[in-house]
């Protein structure tokens, strides 16, 4: 059973619409220690919009203490309190969105909503205008004795035990992360053999054992409880992996072209070493070079790069501070952990990954990277 946390919420704006900020904290539900605060200047809002930024942030703060946690919101935005609980018809347009982005954050019987006066909820609302002043100077709101990174220490202010600066280009708040969990799609008849399935063969389904391990994926990430969008590539076995997902979190399926895999040309159901037989020039320019295709029309993984690396960046703006799941294959699941970490193409072939394995890239706001998983199988044992 997880936590239980406490969230407190509010927004503000200074003219309505006008200059506008929010703020939330996140406490425990027992001993009302403070666990977490969060507050930014949004620019130009009306209070609706602010309070319910508010209480997106709060949410997600508590999602990252603990995902499972049950949550008591307290707001004094009757507005809020209202609609989310669904009492209230959710008429502007505008608060649609925000309201369909909060109530993805958890299950909906994690969560319970309060309305209370706004003198109980002076901690949120002393958060809000701390971001909305701040961003009056020109500044990013940051907690109380954080220091501004943009001065400088002196030696004697940071003494000899100071941390080292982070490497060069790397922010000092990077904020929420999007998140991408990474599921190669489970097994086809062709994978045990190791032979060569691309995007341009037989488009083969999922076998019995590759069915199995789709339900096992779609139960460990439903206990998981973070996915809040599902993305497959188009071919037959990423969408049969997809739709276990999808239904258990009760999502929709989402189909990008960019993430299919590689065309292997007329290596397409061939073995390593029957391609090694017939193609062995072939073979040893693809194995040497990113820019060298398949035999006979296949990609290079210098195409297939620039073509993961587009639908990465479109899902990147659709799922901002959010998380999705890309259900795809070998080589888009191995080009987006190296770029996650600057590595040369020739890592490509330096990864293991098994099918129906999962792995998970956080991109920052500040245009960073950080590989969080990679390969992991636990859930099919």
């Amino acid at each position: 059973m997880g936590r239980r946390l406490l969230v407190e919420a509010d927004g503000g704006s200074r003219g309505n619409p006008g200059p506008a900020g929010y703020g939330a904290v996140v406490k425990d539900a027992g001993t009302g220690a403070v666990l977490a605060e969060a507050a930014e200047f949004i620019g130009t809002a009306t209070n609706n919009v602010a309070e319910y930024r508010g209480l997106i942030a709060g949410l997600r703060a508590a999602r990252e203490l603990d995902p499972g946690a049950s949550v008591h919101v307290r707001m004094d935005s009757k507005l809020v309190v209202e609609q989310m609980s669904g009492r209230w018809k959710i008429k502007h347009p505008g608060m649609r969105p925000l309201a369909a982005e909060a109530s993805e954050l958890f299950p909906a019987d994690a969560v319970r909503y309060t309305w209370i006066p706004r003198a109980e909820n002076a901690h949120a609302d002393r958060l809000a205008n701390e971001a909305m002043d701040a961003g009056r100077r020109g500044e990013q709101w940051r907690p109380s004795g954080v220091p501004d990174p943009a001065a400088a220490p002196s030696r004697e202010d940071v003494g000899e035990t100071a941390p080292a600066a982070p490497p060069p280009g790397w922010s000092a708040d990077p904020g929420t992360p999007t998140t991408f969990v990474l599921l190669r799609h489970g097994e086809t008849a062709l994978t045990p053999q190791k032979r060569f399935s691309g995007s341009g063969g037989g488009d083969p389904e999922l076998s019995a054992a590759g069915r199995r391990q789709a339900e096992a994926a779609a139960a460990a990430l439903a206990a998981r409880g973070t996915v809040q969008a599902v993305v497959s590539s188009p071919l037959r076995r990423c969408r049969e992996t997809a739709e276990p997902v999808a239904r258990r979190l009760g999502l929709e399926v989402r189909v990008d072209e960019g993430l299919r895999e590689t065309d292997f040309g007329a290596w397409e159901g061939l073995t390593f070493a029957e391609v090694r037989e017939r193609y062995p020039a072939d073979l040893d320019a693809w194995l040497a070079s990113e820019t060298a295709a398949p035999t006979d029309g296949g990609e290079s993984f210098a195409e297939v790069t620039r073509r993961v690396a587009l639908a990465r960046d479109k899902l990147l703006a659709r799922y901002a501070g959010r998380t999705a799941l890309l259900v795809t294959h070998v080589t888009p699941v191995k080009t987006l952990a190296r770029l996650a970490l600057g590595a040369p193409a020739e890592s490509l072939f330096r990864m293991e990954l098994s099918a129906a394995s999962l792995s998970a890239v956080a991109y920052y706001a500040d245009g960073n990277a950080s590989l969080r998983l990679l390969n992991d199988t636990s859930h099919l044992r």
